[in-house]
């Protein structure tokens, strides 16, 4: 698989899960675990997903603060922020990948 593909099938997944426990699981995005305000079986789910938004969303938590300090900041920058560390991690999860099946061979 190229990596542009690659990338590209990582950052709608990623955009999807960020969405989906946003929406779905009643999360806030900064939350990385579950919140008081979920009922029992989001709350479970969202401790279920829990490393995998850590990875994701939890580097990214400076970043998130620093843009919330002006009220009127416009979504984009969240977006092209997550977009940009989204391609970075998922070039170094391919890299990684690709060196894992270049071994077995």
């Amino acid at each position: 698989m190229s990596a542009i593909k690659f990338v590209l099938i990582f950052l709608v997944c990623a955009f999807a899960f960020l969405f989906g426990t946003t929406g779905l699981l009643d999360q806030p995005n900064e939350a990385l675990f579950g919140s008081a305000s979920q009922a029992g079986w989001q709350a479970v789910i969202s401790t279920i997903l829990s490393p995998v938004k850590i990875i994701l969303i939890g580097p990214m938590l400076p970043f998130i603060n620093f843009l919330k300090q002006d009220p009127d900041t416009p979504p984009p920058f969240f977006l092209v922020g997550f977009a940009i560390y989204w391609t970075i991690l998922a070039l170094v999860i391919r890299l990684l990948i690709s060196q894992t099946f270049h071994r077995v061979r």
